[in-house]
């Protein structure tokens, strides 16, 4: 390490810091935002969706009692065709 560079460096920060001096203006400023109209389409949807039932009672009613009455009659092919459908694009 070379004792003589140091002085140099340090010529260098002081002329930084020199140029520093002069104070600065504040310059007044406001952020702002603004939401688009696909932004308060997705949060008016948002808010259907939470206030809408998680269970539909009146179909769950229905089936249920065909349950109950041993009435409720699925067919195979129908099932099938269901799985079929919700997995053919993960096959």
């Amino acid at each position: 390490m070379r004792i003589g560079n140091f002085t140099q460096v340090q010529q260098l920060y002081n002329v930084s810091q020199a140029g520093r001096t002069g104070k600065t203006e504040k310059k007044g400023f406001s952020d702002a935002f603004a939401i688009s109209e696909s932004g308060k389409d997705i949060t008016s949807a948002k808010a259907a969706v939470a206030d809408a039932a998680d269970v539909r009672t009146d179909l769950v009613a229905s089936i249920k009692a065909k349950i109950d009455a041993g009435t409720y009659d699925v067919s195979a092919e129908d099932f099938a065709d269901k799985i079929v459908s919700k997995f053919a694009g993960v096959l």
